[in-house]
């Protein structure tokens, strides 16, 4: 299924919905992106102001889908509507037929499979209906919960980049992992 150009795909799951962010999503983006947990895995700004969940949903969303460069979806429930995390594919600068993703989820969420279930429907959506190659998740070194999620979906784990994966200033070891179109189940 080919998406139009500047059109985010939705993808759907059994208990999700993933889809572009709307304005009806900043605030619940500011209220997730609050948790400590969140800054020390992601690079969100620190402190994160009303004003970050602005321009994530005003600008940095649509321009990387405008370039063709980045997909960002917020993830919901199906039947709420209740926002429960974000997913993102971001290509690779100089490889366009591999990419790299990422996730967060909101605190209240977690526990749930949610995010592995997103993942997989992310990384079916890449691998297949965008043709990628490759994607790769990267993360730094100590986060459990990412880990995990990528495991369950099917990562293959790869190493420890060193000094590799820079947040606000600091460069940290990271766990990288790849996915291949061979390894969807």
């Amino acid at each position: 299924m080919e998406q139009p150009r500047g059109e985010l795909a939705t993808l759907t799951t059994d208990r999700l919905v993933l889809r572009a962010p709307r304005e009806s999503d900043i605030d619940a983006i500011f209220a997730a992106c609050q948790d400590t947990e969140i800054q020390r895995w992601t690079v969100v700004p620190v402190p994160y102001r009303r004003e970050d969940a602005e321009f994530f949903v005003r600008t940095l969303a649509p321009a990387g889908l405008a370039a063709d460069a980045e997909y960002i979806w917020c993830v919901v429930e199906s039947g709420t509507g209740r926002l429960v995390g974000t997913q993102a594919v971001t290509r690779k600068p100089g490889d366009p037929n591999a990419a790299s993703v990422g996730w967060w989820t909101a605190k209240e969420q977690r526990g749930r499979g949610y995010t592995v279930e997103a993942a997989r429907a992310v990384a079916r959506w890449a691998l297949t209906d965008l043709g990628l190659r490759r994607l790769q998740w990267l993360a730094y070194v100590g986060n459990e919960g990412s880990r995990a999620v990528a495991e369950r979906v099917g990562y293959r784990p790869e190493g420890t980049l060193r000094s590799y994966a820079e947040q606000r200033g600091v460069f940290h070891d990271a766990w990288v992992a790849s996915l291949l179109p061979s390894d969807l189940d």
